[in-house]
Formats: C-alpha cells, structure tokens, sequence
C-alpha cells in the first residue's frame, strides 16, 4: 500500500481509468456482437444500419486509447468485408438459434399441436352429434311413418267393417221384416179358417131349413 499522497492519488486515478477504458471497450463489444448477431439472422437492413453506429464506436474506442488504430482498422474492415460477402453471396447465412429460441419454438409447436388436437376432437363431436341427431330425426320420422301406416290400417279396417256391419243390419232388419210377414200371415190365416168355416156352416144351414 502506498504511503505518500501522490501515490495514493495515482492509485484512484487509475483504477476510475480503468472502469472508464472497460467501460468502452464493453461498449465495443457489444456493438461488434450486436452487428453480428444481425448479420447471422439474416436481418441485412438492420446490419446496414449497425455498420456506421458500430465503425463510430470503434473509432471512440481508439480516440481514449483503449485499443491501437491498427487493430481498429482490422476491426472495421472485418466488419465491412462481412456485410459485403454476404450481401454478394460469397457467404452462405446459417441461422443460429439460441437456447432461449429453440425452446420458445418448442413451446410454440407444442401448443400448435394442442390446439390442432383440440379442434380435431371438437370437430368429431360435432360429427358425433350431428350423427345423432340425424339419427333421432329418422327415428322419429320413422315412428310417425308407422303411425300413419298404422291409422290407415286402423281406417281401413274400420271402413271395411262398417260395410259388414251395415250388412250385417240389413240382414238382420230383413230378419224381422220376414219375422213380421211371417207373424202377419199366421194372423191372417185363422181368420181366413173362420170366414170358410161360416161359409160352410151357412149351406148346411140352409139345407136344414129345407
């Protein structure tokens, strides 16, 4: 540990130097990783406009003597040389993908399957039930059918018998009209026998007085 003030002083200089240089060079850092990861997603407009933001804080850097103009300069030109290949097509794009969007599109295929899973089986109960109710209708259409084969039926049958029955009491009117000729004639008849009998009685008579 320093003992004389100066060196004291020296001593918080540097180290506020220090976070001051690590400061720019994460900024750096972060603008480099920032055109990067747009060059490897194929956004090429957005690496476009990264390329000068990016070319500005290099030059930053170099201006607080973070790093050396060289090794500026090589950084500048990579970048570049980057964009140009792959907007000529030198340079064959391969998407990473990071851990974070792997698992965000599982999630995304898992839940689209869910829901393909779900509408499918809304879509068979929908046929399910439409299948029942067609098969009530028939039932139902079927049983009025029967209904109305069977109050024919119950129509005809009625309609032949009234003519039995119509039938049946004429026979049975004819019946006692023959019932009450026959009555009628047995009636007339004794009179009949008496009118014959005086007519006789009525010579055996006369031939007495004679």
């Amino acid at each position: 540990m320093p003992n004389i003030k100066s060196a004291k002083k020296r001593v918080l200089v540097t180290i506020k130097k220090n976070e001051e240089n690590r400061a720019l060079r994460s900024r750096m850092n972060t603008a480099i990783k920032k055109f990067n990861a747009a060059i490897e997603t194929n956004r090429i407009e957005d690496a476009e406009k990264l390329l000068p933001e990016t070319m500005s804080i290099i030059d930053k850097t170099v201006s607080k003597g973070v790093i050396h103009k060289n090794n500026a300069a090589n950084k500048k030109s990579a970048l570049a040389k980057k964009l140009s290949d792959v907007k000529s097509g030198k340079i064959e794009i391969k998407i990473k993908k990071d851990n974070k969007t792997i698992a965000a599109e599982k999630a995304r295929a898992a839940q689209a399957a869910r829901e393909a899973v779900r509408e499918e089986n809304a879509k068979k109960a929908a046929e399910r039930k439409a299948a029942k109710l067609e098969a009530e209708k028939a039932k139902l259409e079927a049983e009025g059918k029967s209904k109305k084969t069977t109050k024919k039926d119950a129509d005809k049958k009625t309609e032949k018998k009234a003519p039995a029955k119509k039938e049946t009491a004429k026979k049975e009117t004819a019946k006692k009209e023959t019932a009450k000729a026959e009555t009628e004639v047995k009636e007339k008849k004794p009179a009949a026998k008496k009118k014959t009998a005086k007519t006789e009685e009525a010579p055996a008579a006369e031939e007495k007085k004679d």
